[in-house]
């Protein structure tokens, strides 16, 4: 009986480590945003840079999607990750600006995701 509990132990603790189906990720290069689901990261076009008034990065992924579900995804997603609405397609967080921009037919869309260090204006 002891061995049943341990191997349903250790099947429990094996199964919490399976993420759960739809689960994205996060992209490489700014850990800090989600990859929506309908996104696929664009592997080795990104840039990051370290400067003394903060970091500059950009991500940049590919799908067949439209820009206001991407939109969507991230006005829902974001303020869960400090991240609050900014004008436009930006976000702000502490010292930080993150811009969405959208290149391409919906569809067929590359979205490029750029975090520098927020401006005084916002």
């Amino acid at each position: 009986m002891r061995r049943i509990a341990v191997i349903t132990i250790m099947f429990l603790a094996l199964l919490a480590m399976v993420p759960p189906a739809g689960a994205q990720g996060f992209f490489e290069l700014l850990e800090d945003v989600p990859v929506m689901p309908a996104l696929a990261p664009v592997a080795d076009a990104g840039i990051e840079f370290d400067a003394p008034s903060g970091r500059i990065v950009e991500a940049y992924a590919i799908g067949a999607t439209d820009r206001q579900s991407v939109l969507d995804f991230y006005r829902a997603t974001l303020p869960q990750l400090g991240w609050q609405a900014g004008a436009g397609d930006a976000f702000l967080r502490e010292s930080e600006s993150l811009k969405i921009d959208f290149f391409g037919p919906d569809g067929e869309i590359t979205v490029r995701f750029t975090v520098a260090p927020a401006t005084s204006g916002g």
